[in-house]
């Protein structure tokens, strides 16, 4: 079984080199995506030896990942990547148990923090909520936090859907055309991992109008149908 980790990082020079070290004890293949950094972000992937890309200048972790999945379809031999942060909010300690829904064949699996969100902030609770509900309606299955962008997605499945968004609605947008195309979404339990200098590059405001705006979109596409 051949699993790559994704990771998207902009100027995480702080916490990357520590979660790369864990993902080479563990032999995993790595793809970092460096969204145009200013500070070593760049230098510590190249410590690593991890396999690198860089976007010329700083779009967004939706660029970042429509560009590492693209670059592991089209270059790599893959049946399985794990889409994880670089900023530490997601971790390595919970690898395991992804790898281990890979080994029993699931297709999709998107981590869950909502059972124990230690120190999310209030306003991300009520978003992350908020958006899951609306998501969970459209696909007609539950998951509890369809905004955590730590998950495993098999490659059958990214090959069988194209993606056109490249904000942070990318995510919600891969989550409802996989269960458009049939495919069971399942959910595991996460650590919730915040810290008073922890800086989410979400928007809470900007980006649950622009996930309105989008799932607006969508239904209206299915009208045109």
């Amino acid at each position: 079984m051949k699993v790559w980790v994704l990771i998207p990082a902009y100027n995480e020079e702080k916490t990357l080199g520590e979660i790369l070290e864990v993902l080479n004890e563990k032999g995993l293949f790595t793809l970092v995506v460096d969204d145009g950094s200013t500070d070593r972000t760049l230098e510590v992937a190249k410590e690593k030896n991890v396999v690198l890309i860089r976007n010329k200048r700083n779009s967004g972790k939706g660029v970042s990942l429509k560009n590492g999945i693209g670059y592991l379809l089209a270059n790599k031999e893959l049946e399985y990547i794990i889409i994880m942060d670089a900023d530490s909010q997601h971790s390595p300690l919970d690898l395991d148990k992804f790898l281990e829904q890979a080994k029993n064949g699931e297709s999709f699996v998107v981590g869950n923090r909502m059972k124990q969100p230690s120190g999310m902030p209030l306003i991300r609770i009520f978003t992350n909520r908020f958006m899951s509900w609306v998501i969970s309606k459209i696909i007609k299955q539950e998951i509890p936090d369809t905004q955590c962008g730590f998950r495993l997605i098999k490659k059958t499945v990214l090959e069988n859907i194209t993606i056109e968004t490249d904000k942070y609605q990318i995510e919600s947008e891969i989550l409802i055309k996989a269960a458009n195309k049939g495919v069971r979404i399942k959910s595991i339990p996460v650590r919730s991992i915040y810290s008073k200098d922890t800086k989410s590059k979400i928007n809470p405001v900007k980006d649950t109008l622009r996930f309105i705006r989008f799932i607006l979109n969508l239904n209206y596409g299915k009208k045109q149908l």
